[in-house]
């Protein structure tokens, strides 16, 4: 399979992300997960400095809140449909710690979530630590339910340094690769119907920091702050 270069961003101007491509996503309502931090468009929060991209979680009040994290998305900017999602990334280590690389349908605001599906491409809990999730989630099988396609990889050191996360989705499976290395592959098989394989239009991607909530849990205040970097994300389409 021969595939091409769509769109990419390798973080070479420092500032705030290029808003061509990104929108720094703010707000502080759990976003279903009972979240603790809220995300701000503040400068240590998120920014590009030394060829990266840097989402930083500080423990800070907030409004409502006592932590402060970055996240950042393409929606209405740019898409994956098929094709090839590359991100090199290194994640943080710390009890209290959810960094994730994601995807969302761009209907969600039409259909709703999980009717729109979500693809993890990595999820990382500092609870957990080394064992790297990648899920998908649809109206049929989801977290909520319990029944959620996915797979997890132990990984030694993992936030030691960084890692290719990588993503090759066609028309009946979505394979996940780890540096090069296919870690597990979603098959559409039996799924014949929008509400259990919604994996067939544009996804947009997201990139953020989460602390603690039903998942990341209890959170360990000595570690702040702490980051998430992102080197390179690249979107490539087929060319048979």
């Amino acid at each position: 399979m021969n595939y091409k270069l769509v769109w990419q961003d390798e973080f070479k101007i420092d500032g705030k992300p290029d808003p061509n491509i990104w929108h720094i996503e703010t707000g502080g309502h759990g976003f279903g997960n009972n979240e603790d931090q809220f995300y701000t468009k503040q400068d240590k929060n998120v920014f590009v400095k030394d060829g990266m991209l840097h989402l930083v979680a500080h423990k800070e009040k907030f409004e409502h809140r006592q932590y402060t994290s970055g996240k950042i998305s393409t929606k209405g900017l740019k898409q994956v449909t098929y094709g090839k999602l590359e991100v090199e990334a290194k994640i943080p280590k710390g009890f209290g710690t959810w960094p994730a690389i994601w995807l969302l349908g761009e209907d969600i605001g039409q259909v709703g979530w999980p009717m729109c599906g979500e693809i993890d491409l990595m999820e990382h809990v500092g609870k957990d630590q080394d064992r790297i999730h990648f899920s998908l989630h649809s109206k049929g099988y989801n977290h909520k339910i319990g029944n959620q396609p996915t797979f997890i990889t132990h990984e030694k050191d993992i936030s030691d340094d960084f890692h290719t996360y990588e993503m090759i989705w066609n028309e009946n499976e979505i394979s996940i690769y780890l540096d090069k290395k296919l870690k597990v592959t979603f098959e559409k098989g039996h799924k014949k119907t929008q509400a259990d394989w919604p994996f067939n239009h544009p996804f947009y991607l997201i990139l953020n920091l989460a602390i603690g909530g039903w998942w990341g849990g209890e959170i360990d205040d000595s570690i702040f702050p702490v980051s998430m970097l992102v080197k390179h994300v690249k979107v490539y389409e087929r060319c048979d």
